[in-house]
């Protein structure tokens, strides 16, 4: 039976994480470079001062990667090649876990994910809200998101307001005559959807949940206080580059561009006229996003595109490499910029940038988006986990590892389906009154 049913909310949800036992979490982050499966143990934790809002620590006990094919820029150009990726990655890290998969938590970059505020408000006529109220205000946020060709990945209420008042954390047992709400809903295509549901059903395994990968990278690279004072994660992966703007502890805006690392290798491969793979090469080995005053001193050797080995690579001049790379780094950087400032939440990001996806590795990358976006950058690597061996510590692996720790969170959303609300006030009376503290809940 297909996932995506009737319902404008119809992906799976993943049920919330009991606090007090242990869980085996599986994900998969299917990229444009690498497909990774990552298996993990979530024991639960003690509340801390670090990573708070934390219910559970998490183990990564099983992982394989391997290299993308049949992704382009985020969506699924070929069923069958996508389909054998993720057994490999899948298979890989079931023998290292010592446990098969049935299910997995999934990243999506395609389908055009979309970011919207919907508002929402109800007569209190006076009284006291209570948590009926509450999700009344909330369903009537919700049902204005639904739509035929789109669904909802993400649908979080990021502040109320009572009688105009904004900036309300936990209206629950406040009085007044009108209640509001400010959701954030996150949607994609669904044809995007039911593709990569089609491809993991291929591989006999079933979607668990849906994640979109700027809210699971930023998940992972960024610490508490950037989440808490607002701060933009922006993920640069091989053919996408996402952005995710987080404020007083939520996801409070996403967005997408179809550039990536991939484009700056073909760049290099035309300009220098040779083959993709030496290309990627060069970019790795020789490249930098900033211009050295060693540059036109150093020769770098420029394999050729010819089969015939009596062809010799040619000398050019590391400066070369430079110009093209940085020509295509400055143009994806202005964009960035202009989407924040265009998006109207320039102002919450500040200045604090955590870059974070394998392209941001590249040599002086922090230093161009730092000229460029006027603010301060740093690289984020993934936090919040145990058990990464060394190659999958680096920022290249913060998607899978945002998808690891988004069931600690995933109870801060709320859906409203044909059924009513699916959200933190659905598990019984018990759960109301832990209403405030789901709300003030960073993660």
């Amino acid at each position: 039976m297909s996932i995506f049913n009737s319902s404008s909310f119809g992906l799976p949800r993943i049920k919330p994480l009991s606090s007090k036992r242990s869980h085996v979490v599986s994900v998969l982050d299917i990229g444009s470079t690498k497909v990774v499966c990552m298996i993990g143990r979530l024991t639960p934790r003690k509340e801390s001062a670090v990573l708070p809002g934390r219910t559970h620590n998490v183990e990564v006990i099983g992982i394989g990667h391997q290299r993308s094919q049949g992704v382009k820029s985020g969506v699924i150009a070929d069923l069958d090649a996508v389909e054998n990726v993720v057994r490999l990655a899948v298979d890989a890290a079931e023998r290292m876990a010592g446990l098969t998969v049935d299910s997995l938590i999934v990243n999506v970059s395609a389908g055009r994910v979309g970011s919207d505020v919907y508002t929402a408000t109800i007569d209190l006529g006076g009284q006291e809200a209570e948590a009926g109220d509450l999700r009344k205000v909330l369903v009537a946020a919700g049902q204005q998101s639904q739509g035929n060709d789109r669904a909802v990945l993400h649908s979080l209420p990021t502040g109320f307001s009572l009688d105009g008042e904004r900036g309300i954390r936990d209206p629950l047992g406040m009085y007044g005559d009108v209640l509001g709400v400010d959701m954030h809903v996150v949607t994609a295509e669904r044809a995007a959807l039911r593709n990569l549901e089609l491809c993991i059903n291929r591989a006999h395994l079933t979607v668990e949940g849906v994640v979109a990968t700027p809210y699971a990278s930023g998940l992972a690279a960024l610490v508490d206080d950037e989440v808490e004072l607002g701060c933009a994660a922006i993920d640069m992966g091989g053919g996408m580059t996402t952005i995710s703007v987080f404020a007083e502890g939520k996801l409070i805006h996403t967005d997408a561009i179809g550039i990536g690392g991939h484009h700056v290798t073909t760049d290099l491969a035309r300009g220098l006229s040779t083959r993709i793979e030496d290309a990627e090469r060069l970019k790795v080995v020789h490249g930098s996003a900033v211009a050295n005053g060693a540059d036109d001193r150093d020769m770098v050797a420029v394999p050729p595109i010819g089969e015939d080995d009596r062809d010799q690579p040619s000398q050019v001049p590391r400066a070369l490499l430079t110009r093209i790379i940085s020509a295509r780094i400055e143009e994806t950087l202005e964009m960035l910029r202009d989407r924040i400032q265009k998006s109207g939440f320039s102002p919450v990001v500040g200045k604090r940038v955590v870059l974070t996806g394998g392209a941001s590795q590249l040599t002086g990358m922090p230093e161009a988006a730092r000229r460029i976006m006027a603010r301060n950058v740093r690289i984020g690597r993934p936090m919040g986990v145990s058990g990464l061996p060394t190659a999958a510590k680096g920022p290249a692996f913060s998607t899978a590892v945002g998808l690891m720790i988004y069931p600690q969170v995933a109870d801060q959303e709320t859906h409203a389906g044909q059924g009513g609300l699916f959200s933190p006030f659905s598990g019984g009376n018990s759960r109301f009154a832990r209403v405030g503290q789901w709300l003030k809940e960073s993660f």
